[in-house]
């Protein structure tokens, strides 16, 4: 590669599902210096109760699409997916490939080792698997397939130390290998509490309990569900906004009808920004997670948190700073939700620290930028 050439850096994810690993990739497509770096995005399909970031928001960004490389397992879907990856890297000859996502970055990573073998293979684990999807002994494989693989990787990066040091404890490299890069979002379009509530028909006098994210079992939506039943018993005034999508909506939306509970379902939306705008505080209910995009746009909006205590959600909530972490257990979400209600200073002052908080540490410049500094130092 000539010194005046710009580093060709192609990204590769299984699917661009409305998520944080979506937002994330679509914010480096856009924002790495086209002057010192040349991107290619290469990608699979979304489900079809999916929804599909390049179609409903990044819009302006092109990716490649590779049949058969999205969520399903399939032997003959994954081996055509692997070749078809092997023929577009060899046409765009990367200096670096960066993986996201499990299935990517297992196919990923090997058809980059055997079309180009010179270029530097980095994965970044959005969270892992580690924790609430499989069984110890798939564990223990998943294990041993990514330490195999990580004989093939240059740089590891994670989005949060808890899942950098669950990832090193499992022995899946060593913790030098590891890169730490928090999730960067850009600024969110605030609007005043009582035009957003007027512009979304909320009631200005309620207190407005937000979940943004996909119903899908791991997140355990259906503890939303158990903290409705707690609002209606004890807290008339509260009310709960569900904004996302999967394939728990129906069944979620015909469960709280029949029991007339406080919560609305809006669905998926792109107005995330009004929304947060328009809510008091933040919820997040998942047996895993890696870093939530959503509790980062909460902080953003000054709202305070409940979030059960997995993953590295903690990089973003230290309990009591910017929001409360509780049990894994829809009884420590409501007792948490429940000590927000009871004390609305306590809610302003760690929606404030939070905002504060997301400022600091969460900005897109500097995630943009320490990924600029991985790629030149990787050649």
């Amino acid at each position: 590669m000539k010194s005046n050439q710009p580093t060709r850096v192609m990204q590769i994810i299984a699917r661009m599902n409305v998520g944080g690993p979506a937002i994330l990739v679509a914010d480096l497509m856009r924002n790495l210096d086209s002057s010192k770096f040349e991107t290619r995005l290469v990608t699979g399909y979304c489900d079809e109760n999916e929804s599909d970031y390049l179609d409903e928001v990044a819009t302006d960004i092109s990716a490649i699409r590779v049949p058969g490389f999205g969520r399903s397992i399939s032997i003959g879907k994954d081996l055509k997916a692997f070749f078809l990856l092997m023929r577009e890297i060899r046409r765009f000859q990367p200096d670096v490939v960066h993986t996201h996502t499990a299935k990517a970055g297992v196919l990923g990573r090997v058809a980059a080792f055997f079309a180009r073998p010179s270029a530097k293979r980095i994965h970044t684990f959005h969270g892992h698997l580690l924790h609430g999807y499989f069984d110890s002994r798939k564990v223990q494989i998943l294990i041993l397939v990514e330490k195999i693989l990580g004989l093939l990787t240059y740089k590891f990066v994670a989005i949060g130390n808890v899942v950098k040091d669950d990832l090193t404890k499992a022995g899946i490299a060593k913790v030098n290998k590891f890169e730490v890069i928090y999730p960067g979002l850009q600024s969110l379009n605030l609007y005043p509490k009582l035009e957003a509530r007027r512009t979304l028909g909320l009631d200005p006098e309620k207190i407005y309990l937000v979940y943004v994210g996909r119903l899908t079992q791991i997140k355990r939506p259906d503890r939303l569900i158990d903290l409705g039943r707690f609002l209606k018993a004890n807290h008339p005034t509260a009310h709960i906004i569900i904004a996302g999508a999967g394939e728990l909506l129906e069944e979620l939306k015909m469960l709280s009808e029949s029991e007339s509970l406080p919560i609305t379902f809006l669905g998926w939306r792109n107005d995330i920004d009004m929304i947060l705008s328009a809510s008091d505080t933040a919820l997040l209910c998942s047996d895993n997670e890696g870093i939530p995009l959503t509790l980062i746009q909460a902080s953003q909006a000054g709202l305070s948190i409940v979030s059960t205590n997995v993953g590295s959600v903690s990089d973003i909530v230290p309990d009591g700073v910017t929001g409360l972490l509780t049990e894994v257990s829809a009884n420590g979400v409501i007792q948490g939700v429940s000590k927000l209600l009871d004390d609305p200073d306590l809610r302003a002052r760690l929606g404030e620290s939070g905002q504060m908080r997301a400022r600091e540490l969460f900005s897109s410049q500097t995630m943009v930028e320490r990924h600029e500094e991985l790629y030149s130092q990787s050649l």
